[in-house]
């Protein structure tokens, strides 16, 4: 008998050009949200599992979100042994929210290539050494006010851009 519950198919994470060639007015909404500040909140999970939370500078450039950090910081080091991440966009000096609320969540690949680390190095001149890591996208959200409402937009990979509003 066939099951009475429905499960979505699972979809492979999205480079930031995927996710903005999906929804390039979101895309552009988001990627203007973390724009406004230098620095931004990365999760990592610990060897135990437990949340870490640090701070990093978000790099949007070849078409990928890029996450640079330190030689063998404890959150380069977490994403190496597991790749999940959320990284939240500083939410600023108060709370009015008038940019909206953003996060984007998913895992981080390190990239080793030395083409592209020397492109990287040309272009954004980070301080030397570092990690660099891809963000491949499972999950963006904007949460915004319109009026008396708030408005939670979110994207997963292969899905319809979906909007909740909520008094």
């Amino acid at each position: 008998m066939a099951s009475m519950t429905s499960s979505s198919p699972s979809h492979a994470p999205a480079s930031w050009d995927g996710f903005a060639a999906a929804e390039p007015e979101f895309a552009d909404t988001v990627r203007a949200r973390f724009r406004l500040y230098k620095h931004h909140v990365l999760a990592t999970l610990r060897k135990d599992g437990s949340p870490r939370v640090t701070g990093l500078e978000a790099d949007f450039r070849f078409g990928e979100l890029l996450l640079g950090m330190m030689p063998d910081s404890l959150k380069a080091l977490d994403l190496r042994r597991d790749p999940r991440f959320a990284l939240h966009a500083n939410p600023g000096p108060d709370a009015e929210m008038n940019d909206g609320d953003v996060r984007v969540s998913g895992r981080a690949v390190e990239i080793t290539d030395p083409e592209v680390i020397a492109r990287f190095i040309e272009e954004a001149t980070p301080p030397e050494p570092f990690h660099l890591f891809r963000a491949e996208l499972t999950e963006v959200v904007r949460i915004g006010l319109d009026n008396d409402e708030l408005v939670i937009r979110s994207w997963r990979p292969g899905q319809p851009l979906r909007t909740v509003r909520r008094k």
